[in-house]
């Protein structure tokens, strides 16, 4: 039955119930004619003192002219009062008392009277209150379920809430249509978890639970349950309480919270635009949105900065669409949307759109909202779709859209910025690194830069091959410290000096001097002019080598580097050039030293920086034996070796930048060179003259070519005989060009200058110059070297 009923015909209960209470029947003029046992407990007067006195005799309040409060004649009801009675030994009793008709007529018994103490009555009384408020009053749903599990009361809560369905018989999963339990580690369903507070008598506490009422079967709701077990006095089950409140409105307001809070762990975990729109996806769908698109501007995919107010007229870009089960729009990659579309709408102002028709794609629901930028400029839009949750979009859903995409927004934007970073670094690292290095006949390299900072694809270590005179080569490899674009930067700074230090012809301990040096020099300038005295450029390690592919000798100095592994090309050896350990740069004044040796025509040789055979967690002379085992199979093209030396030593993600140069060395022919030795007498520079035209003419060269080597040759020669001394030596090298070599003991370089028209000399380096292709100076141990090419034609 229901509370309403329940409640009814219980005034004449509790402690001035009859059966309970102390009673006296009264005549019409309130004397007693009845005294029960009761009464005389109570009032301590036996039955023979108190037949025959007035009732009013034993009230204290107004002794002597009291008077019972009467009903109106054919009234059903008991009237009831508060009064003060004096017990028989004197002392004042506090009492309710309640009078009841028992006859209309004037004589005989006229009315029953019940008194109970007044305390009791009102504590009852105040108990009542709060069952007949839980009965009729209270917001908590309450229900009463038999053994059987079947409803057998519930309060007018619940009857409101649940419509008019009746109740009587239902088992607690028949109340809702499409009920479901929402808390872990509970049964499948609410008779499952009641039948277990049943059997063991232990309660269930905030047991969330969905479904639909038939008062609202459109939307579902959610509850929160609590069970606890009935039983008699002496123990035995006599069923299970329930207590259900409605927590709808709170249990969305948590949900909307918790997808916020994954919002924030899960949104933007990467600088990648796409993934980032992807995550949005996955913490939307299907709890918030049962589809997303995200559409970005096409130039902020290239990283550039959107200009307020122009976003409606660019392109768009869809960079997701989800989930993937859902059917995708047929449109192109990149397009323009229809100026009255959801989308243009959106965008034109800046503000979320709801549309709630039937649109194009099927979607009973959609909730445009512009992805923005801090300064309000937009990067793009998103757009949720319901077609298959129960309830549209409404005002409520807009925040948290707001909320959610201005997250995305925030990532979506930091990744354009990347995007803009990214290729800026990329520009300055192609602008830094050598593109394409050249082709030389003395050496074969191959190589392969692999910077820590994946994201950014730019680091400190570099490599290099310089072509020098004489068919001569330069090869450098170096390591900065730090990695990014600060370390690139300070990187190109330093590889830009060795080249002009290499074109300079310095031995290799004399260019790592002077690189010192300028290094030093920088930082102390920098530690004046600014406040951050930490340069990239302080501890560097550098290796810079020269090979001479007429000698086959190789010259080498390093700064801090590993040594490198060269194979001898017959037995296929690996081993290690014996080359001092000079300190890093930037630390100045201290020593470089350099070491000389031959390579074999055809010894490969691998020069790296540390980021190659050492790092955390890894050994470095495990991966020095590695590097060598790989080495062993030189024979294979330059190119397959660094792949495999790569997919070896770095197979993932490293923690340092590494730089790998393989060099397989050749030497030039005997035919390609002639050298002679000249005296220092003027007549030697006929000699010469005649020794040089007849190579050239061996070498089949042309007639041109022949005369201004004649010519180059006169002038170079006279000009050591006249300001040297000592033996002079002439070298001709056929190569890509034709280099004319003029060495002798003197240590004085000669200055190109415009002679004057009186002057008796001065005009044949002048004439060098112009008529090759360039000349300059290099110094060696014994004196200098003065050369000369010519381009041979095709």
């Amino acid at each position: 039955m229901s509370a309403v009923h329940a409640a009814e015909g219980a005034d004449f209960r509790g402690p001035l119930d009859v059966t309970k209470a102390a009673t006296a029947v009264l005549d019409a003029d309130g004397t007693i004619v009845g005294w029960g046992p009761a009464a005389h407990a109570l009032l301590g007067y036996p039955a023979d003192e108190a037949v025959g006195r007035p009732i009013g005799a034993l009230v204290v309040d107004r002794p002597g002219e009291y008077h019972l409060a009467t009903p109106l004649p054919g009234a059903a009801r008991a009237r009831r009062q508060v009064l003060h009675m004096r017990h028989r030994d004197g002392h004042i009793l506090r009492v309710a008392t309640a009078t009841l008709p028992l006859s209309h007529a004037g004589t005989g018994p006229a009315r029953l009277l019940a008194v109970a103490d007044a305390n009791e009555t009102e504590r009852w009384e105040r108990l009542q209150s709060m069952l007949r408020g839980l009965a009729t009053q209270s917001p908590v749903g309450l229900a009463i379920y038999d053994t059987d599990l079947r409803v057998v009361w519930t309060n007018h809560a619940l009857y409101q809430e649940m419509g008019t369905l009746q109740y009587a018989g239902l088992g607690p999963d028949e109340m809702v249509t499409q009920g479901e339990i929402l808390s872990d580690g509970y049964p499948g369903t609410l008779e499952e978890a009641m039948r277990g507070v049943l059997d063991t008598g232990e309660p269930v506490i905030e047991l969330h639970y969905s479904g639909r009422p038939p008062a609202d079967p459109e939307h579902d709701h959610v509850w929160s349950c609590s069970y606890y077990r009935l039983q008699d006095a002496d123990g035995r089950p006599l069923g299970v309480c329930e207590e259900t409140v409605d927590i709808t409105a709170r249990y969305l307001a948590q949900q909307r919270l918790d997808l916020l809070v994954r919002a924030g762990g899960r949104v933007g975990t990467s600088l990648d635009m796409t993934r980032t729109a992807q995550e949005l996806s996955a913490v939307a769908v299907p709890q918030f949105a049962d589809g997303i698109t995200v559409d970005l501007l096409d130039v902020v995919l290239e990283g550039d900065q959107p200009v307020p107010g122009t976003a409606t007229a660019r392109r768009v870009v869809r960079v997701w669409e989800g989930p993937s089960d859902r059917p995708r729009d047929s449109r192109p990659p990149d397009f323009d949307y229809p100026a009255d579309s959801l989308q243009a709408r959106c965008l034109a102002s800046g503000h979320p759109v709801l549309e709630t028709s039937p649109g194009a794609d099927g979607a009973h629901s959609r909730l445009a909202v512009p992805l923005r930028t801090e300064a309000g400029a937009s990067l793009g839009v998103v757009t949720f779709c319901r077609d298959r949750h129960p309830d549209p979009f409404d005002s409520e859903d807009l925040p948290l859209a707001d909320e959610l995409v201005d997250r995305a927004a925030v990532c979506i934007d930091n990744a354009r910025r990347y995007t803009r970073e990214h290729a800026a670094a990329l520009t300055l690292q192609r602008s830094l690194l050598p593109r394409h290095l050249p082709r030389l006949t003395g050496v074969d390299v191959a190589h392969r830069y692999l910077p820590a900072d994946n994201r950014a694809g730019v680091g400190g270590d570099w490599y290099d091959v310089i072509a020098l005179p004489g068919t001569r080569v330069g090869l450098v490899v170096g390591d900065v410290v730090g990695h990014g674009v600060r370390a690139a930067a300070t990187m190109g700074r330093l590889r830009t000096s060795v080249r002009a230090l290499a074109r300079l012809d310095l031995p290799p301990d004399e260019l790592l001097t002077r690189l010192d040096e300028l290094i030093t020099q920088d930082a102390h300038e920098q530690s004046i002019t600014q406040a951050e005295t930490e340069d990239p450029a302080l501890g560097v390690t550098c290796l810079y080598a020269v090979y001479d592919p007429v000698t086959g000798r190789c010259s080498m100095a390093r700064a801090g580097s590993p040594l490198p592994s060269v194979v001898d090309p017959a037995t296929g050896q690996v081993s290690h050039p014996d080359v001092p350990a000079g300190p890093p740069l930037g630390l100045g004044g201290l020593p470089f030293e350099s070491a000389e040796f031959t390579l074999a025509e055809g010894s490969l040789m691998a020069l790296f920086t540390d980021g190659l055979v050492q790092g955390r967690g890894r050994d470095r002379d495990t991966e020095l034996d590695a590097l060598h085992t790989v080495l062993t199979e030189h024979r294979r093209p330059l190119d397959e070796l660094c792949d495999r030396i790569v997919a070896t030593l770095l197979p993932g993600s490293a923690d340092d930048d590494a730089a790998l140069l393989l060099v397989r060395t050749r030497t030039l022919d005997n035919h390609e060179v002639a050298a002679w030795d000249l005296a220092d007498d003027p007549e030697a520079v006929g000699r010469a003259r005649a020794l040089a035209t007849g190579q050239v003419d061996a070498w089949g060269l042309d007639g041109e070519l022949s005369f201004t080597t004649e010519l180059v040759v006169s002038e170079l020669v006279t000009n050591a005989i006249r300001y040297a001394s000592g033996p002079i030596q002439l070298r001709l090298i056929r190569d890509r060009t034709l280099i004319c070599e003029v060495s002798d003991t003197g240590h004085t370089s000669p200055h190109l200058r415009r002679a004057g028209s009186d002057d008796e000399g001065g005009r044949g380096l002048f004439l060098v110059a112009r008529m090759t292709q360039q000349w300059g100076t290099r110094y060696t141990p014994t004196g200098k070297t003065i050369w000369a090419e010519q381009p041979i034609p095709p």
